[in-house]
């Protein structure tokens, strides 16, 4: 399904995953949180993820709405994100998320040790 499929789509959870269904978005949403950061700032605290992917993603949820993308014309360039309305909104579920992982952490370790 590509994404203006997923637009249309009359399943909610399919419509959200569509969004928010890669490994690395919910974790530029979290990051982001209510300040603004730029791309290098965001490559750094984001360990793992490489610059080719994190400016797709980047792309894609300026693209659906959850951030802005602000350019600034300066000598070096210069770009800053921050998510919008519809990005904010997403922050208390972010922490809900991140909420649930730290309560069931050492559960999850041991299943995995097993």
């Amino acid at each position: 399904m590509n994404r203006s499929e997923l637009r249309e789509c009359s399943c909610s959870m399919t419509r959200s995953m569509g969004i928010l269904g890669t490994r690395w978005k919910p974790i530029i949403i979290y990051m982001l949180g209510e300040r603004t950061l730029r791309f290098g700032q965001l490559a750094v605290m984001i360990e793992g993820i490489s610059r080719k992917v994190l400016t797709s993603s980047l792309k894609e949820l300026e693209e659906d709405g959850v951030l802005q993308r602000e350019e600034f014309r300066e000598i070096p360039p210069r770009v800053e994100y921050s998510l919008t309305k519809k990005g904010k909104a997403l922050i208390p579920i972010m922490c809900q998320l991140a909420q649930w992982s730290d309560e069931y952490r050492e559960e999850s370790v041991e299943l995995m040790e097993r």
